[in-house]
């Protein structure tokens, strides 16, 4: 099981020791002998498990499959990625709906693919999935591309991650072991990476997977410009999830960070890259300001504006596509990570394209807490896409 990426050998060539690197070889799926034909073509599946503590006291009641499915970077070129399909146990009249759960960050490091935090218990973003399980509808929960396979996590690469969530639904319709309807309703949910992704799987849906019936997409706290996400979170709390963004987009793009980085910037940016999850990365680096990592002095931001960063950083703009679908985008007005506006420009460029938004603000402190905001009213949403009634808009 790999992320084959022609990128993944060129970038962030600063070295890792023999140990750490043998330490993540032993965490990582078997390379695949040859990829399937098509995209969102099952490689393989097994039984997998989902715990919402990581005790292991209280296990979801659901079928759960951990798989591996065929996808595409952003420049086309096939790659196979992980994820798990999540059936409720209790039985549905009718069709029943498959919703794509794009994850939020996660981290960079292997050990923290979706896949295997479920499995842990430690997937911070299980209660808005047993919420959807609990709705009765199957959940897909892709782990992108080079989290949980070898390759760096293209983190942020718009493209790659929408891609992924798009095939992983072709992958839960297409499982032998699963009984999920070929052609029936779909609907697309995320928040903050996540959202991005949802964002990016609804605006690349028409052309890459028109055969998928999508009801609608939640998208929250989308980071859908990468300027000002990127002003916003260097030196803050969230200062990591910049360094992510930095290694991930430079896998995408096959650029070498290693020269705008001093000996610690590489030694903080390999921890954050092959050790350390969201929450632990979040307590060691707090306020991590890059401009204590770099060569130079100067703050990596500085280089957005110029090559090759300027290309890499308008590549991943939310907004200039079309979703063919009916949007609910939820975004606090408190947010200390993706500023509020970010998803406020987001929503009016949809709706001067023709699709349906609502654009729904909550007064929720704080980037992580308003997650909660999204699932309440995200949940019911999605319910009425899937009964067919007309859409909310604020357009």
């Amino acid at each position: 099981m790999a992320a084959i990426t022609a990128a993944a050998s060129a970038v962030l060539t600063f070295n890792v020791s023999s140990g750490e690197a043998a330490a993540a070889d032993q965490l990582r799926p078997q390379r695949p002998a040859s990829l399937p034909a098509a995209n969102g073509d099952a490689i393989s599946s097994e039984p997998g498990v989902f715990y919402l503590d990581p005790l292991e006291a209280f296990k979801v009641n659901a079928s759960v499959h951990r798989i591996m499915y065929r996808t595409t970077d952003r420049t086309g070129k096939a790659s196979a990625v992980t994820g798990t399909v999540l059936i409720p146990t209790n039985p549905r009249a009718g069709q029943r709906p498959i919703v794509a759960f794009a994850p939020g960050t996660q981290g960079l490091a292997d050990k923290c693919a979706p896949s295997r935090q479920m499995a842990a218990g430690t997937e911070y973003e299980a209660l808005p999935i047993k919420k959807l399980l609990d709705q009765g509808y199957a959940v897909v929960v892709t782990d992108y591309q080079g989290l949980g396979t070898p390759g760096v996590h293209t983190y942020m690469d718009r493209e790659a991650q929408g891609r992924a969530v798009l095939d992983s639904v072709r992958a839960a319709q297409r499982l032998d072991a699963v009984d999920l309807p070929d052609a029936g309703p779909v609907a697309l949910y995320g928040y903050s990476q996540g959202g991005g992704a949802s964002a990016s799987a609804a605006e690349l849906a028409p052309t890459y997977a028109p055969e998928l019936k999508i009801k609608g997409a939640v998208v929250g706290a989308p980071p859908a410009d990468m300027n000002r996400v990127a002003a916003s979170m260097d030196g803050s709390a969230y200062g990591a999830f910049f360094n992510y963004a930095l290694s991930g987009l430079a896998t995408s793009y096959g650029i070498d960070i290693g020269p705008y980085l001093s000996a610690h910037g590489k030694r903080v940016t390999n921890n954050l890259r092959d050790n350390l999850c969201t929450t632990q990365a979040l307590a060691k680096y707090p306020f991590l300001n890059s401009r204590f990592l770099t060569a130079d002095g100067r703050p990596l931001t500085e280089r957005l504006g110029r090559a090759p960063w300027a290309t890499v950083v308008a590549d991943q703009q939310l907004g200039k596509r079309k979703p063919a679908v009916p949007v609910l985008l939820s975004h606090s007005a408190l947010d200390d990570v993706v500023p509020q506006q970010v998803g406020k420009n987001l929503a009016a460029d949809w709706c001067r394209r023709g699709t349906t938004v609502k654009f729904s603000s909550n007064i929720v402190p704080g980037h992580i807490a308003a997650t909660e905001a999204t699932s309440a009213e995200g949940i019911p949403w999605l319910a009425d896409r899937f009964a067919g009634r007309t859409a909310p808009t604020t357009c």
